[in-house]
């Protein structure tokens, strides 16, 4: 289902499942991250619904800010999870079944800021350029939700982008990724895709 008009980037709640048929495989992702084969063929064939809320809240620096909390569900007998992320752009842990330990960050940007911080860093631009095609004009000319992770013990970082894209001719929320292995020059990109599953 296409997400509403009264859904935004500042008003993200509300069930969304992730839509296989038109997101990118991701087995690859979870290949490079370590996650070994019996545990990525049932997270494949499982179906991934996340809950999420949105509600104000106070960053570490001590103004105003958004945190979202995204309960996730998954279908075959798999754990979900519980994670929060503030949007200040400060790192915080975490800690899960299926990514173990890492750090990460969060907090709403522009695609445009994305793409200027990202000049002239080599893989880092390479990325960007990825991460900022393919989006709605609401989302190109407006804010986006930016993620970046750590994960020092499994050797990898993800970098994310959140917005609204066109496909199949209905608005969806979408979220592309820039997977990297840290010590080696491998990437794997990919683009998942959320129908709007009602309201919490």
């Amino acid at each position: 289902m296409a997400a509403p008009a009264s859904v935004d980037i500042k008003n993200l709640e509300g069930k969304w499942v992730m839509n296989k048929t038109i997101s990118d495989a991701f087995d690859p992702v979870l290949s490079l991250q370590g996650i070994g084969w019996l545990t990525r063929k049932a997270v494949g064939a499982a179906t991934v619904t996340q809950h999420l809320k949105q509600s104000p809240t106070t960053g570490e620096d001590g103004q105003p800010s958004t945190q979202i909390t995204i309960d996730q569900t998954i279908t075959g007998g798999l754990k979900g999870s519980t994670e929060q992320r503030t949007l200040d752009w400060h790192y915080r842990g975490h800690t899960d079944w299926l990514f173990g330990t890492l750090e990460g960050r969060s907090r709403y940007s522009t695609l445009a800021k994305i793409s200027e911080e990202s000049k002239g860093k080599g893989v880092v631009e390479e990325d960007a350029k990825y991460l900022v095609e393919g989006w709605l004009k609401e989302t190109e000319e407006g804010e986006i939700v930016e993620s970046y992770v750590d994960n020092d013990g499994n050797k990898w970082t993800g970098w994310q982008i959140w917005g609204f894209a066109e496909i199949g001719g209905e608005r969806k929320l979408t979220r592309r990724f820039a997977i990297r292995k840290k010590d080696k020059n491998e990437v794997v990109r990919v683009r998942l895709v959320y129908d709007y599953a009602g309201e919490l």
